[in-house]
């Protein structure tokens, strides 16, 4: 888990998804563009898992590094996480 700060904005913590996972979210955001289902900022709703903590968000397209999946201070606290934790996750679109 990372945190980015912002100007002013406060922080967001963040998993990065990447390999195989980020390859299926890429495809179904590809075929939901091609059908004219596209969201903001090529985001995917997802229901996440992380623990026994389950909560609905978006994932958000990273640049060169796959998938973002922002985490919300209440499951942080839930599941006892903290920037730098590497963190087992399930998606479901």
């Amino acid at each position: 888990m990372w945190r980015w700060t912002g100007g002013g904005n406060g922080s967001w913590h963040f998993l990065t998804i990447t390999g195989d996972a980020a390859e299926a979210l890429s495809a179904t955001a590809l075929m939901r563009r091609l059908e004219g289902m596209a969201r903001g900022f090529g985001s995917l709703r997802v229901t996440a898992t992380i623990g026994t903590t389950s909560w609905q968000t978006s994932v958000f397209p990273a640049r060169e590094t796959g998938w973002m999946l922002p985490v919300k201070a209440a499951v942080r606290k839930a599941e006892d996480l903290a920037e730098g934790d590497e963190v087992s996750l399930s998606l479901e679109l």
